[in-house]
């Protein structure tokens, strides 16, 4: 959905919106923001514009609106603005959750569909991992048999945000216990170069392991010589201290 969709009024709507997140603006927080999210020269926020607004914020004014309409959220995803597309991105997921509980299949492909459409928009990490899960993992564990195909499509993406939407999609199905497609997905991804999908398929892989320990064990054993430090310290995180060492190593333990 385009922004030639949106009419007059629509576009007063999503000025309005827009507007009431700029008057939060907050300079010194926007410089640390800035720091934080790695807008430097080269690095993967590059041209990422920060107003200072906190997720706290965010929630507050997303709460005066009831379900925005696609095109206004469309729009609003194409903000310079890292945190008014935050807020259209929490919008589109109460959105989904909201067409989810009433049974509405058409409206949940309508947002799924946008987010596709608009996924380089999803241009940071915690935009990522505050909606991927929840609408492209939701929607395809529910309603698409193609799930793995299209995960898989992702995760050969040429954008970085493309790929770490597909890792963090997977926990809709890790919390479904629902684990052979995150592990295929994960061991596509074992030789991305980007350390923001090693480390998603690292947190993925300790979400599965809360689910299936003996599975994670398996899955990083098998896959040891190929394992980024970062993916292997991220899955590990949780495990006992002398079992972490261990694993470290490459010398996992299992039940009898």
């Amino acid at each position: 959905m385009q922004s030639s969709d949106v009419t007059v009024d629509e576009e007063a709507y999503t000025d309005q919106i827009e507007a009431s997140l700029i008057q939060l603006s907050d300079p010194v927080r926007a410089e640390l923001s800035k720091r934080f999210f790695k807008t430097g020269q080269g690095q993967y926020s590059e041209f990422d514009q920060f107003l200072g607004v906190t997720l706290p914020q965010i929630r507050a004014q997303l709460k005066k609106y009831s379900a925005i309409p696609l095109p206004i959220l469309s729009k609003l995803l194409d903000s310079n603005f890292h945190e008014v597309r935050h807020f259209a991105l929490l919008a589109l997921v109460s959105n989904f959750e909201q067409a989810f509980s009433r049974l509405d299949f058409e409206s949940q492909k309508c947002i799924y569909m946008l987010y596709l459409e608009k996924s380089s928009q999803v241009n940071n990490w915690d935009l990522v991992d505050a909606s991927a899960h929840k609408i492209v993992g939701a929607y395809l564990f529910h309603f698409e048999k193609r799930s793995e195909k299209i995960l898989f499509e992702l995760a050969n993406s040429s954008l970085l945000w493309q790929r770490r939407i597909a890792m963090v999609a997977c926990w809709y199905f890790i919390g479904r216990d629902s684990l052979d497609v995150p592990l295929n997905v994960a061991e596509r991804l074992l030789d991305d170069k980007e350390d923001l999908i090693q480390k998603a398929v690292g947190w993925m892989l300790r979400e599965l392991g809360k689910q299936n320990l003996e599975r994670l064990k398996r899955f990083l054993e098998a896959h040891y010589s190929q394992l980024s430090r970062t993916t292997l310290r991220y899955a590990i995180e949780k495990f006992p201290e002398e079992e972490r060492q261990l694993a470290l190593k490459g010398m996992f333990q299992f039940s009898s």
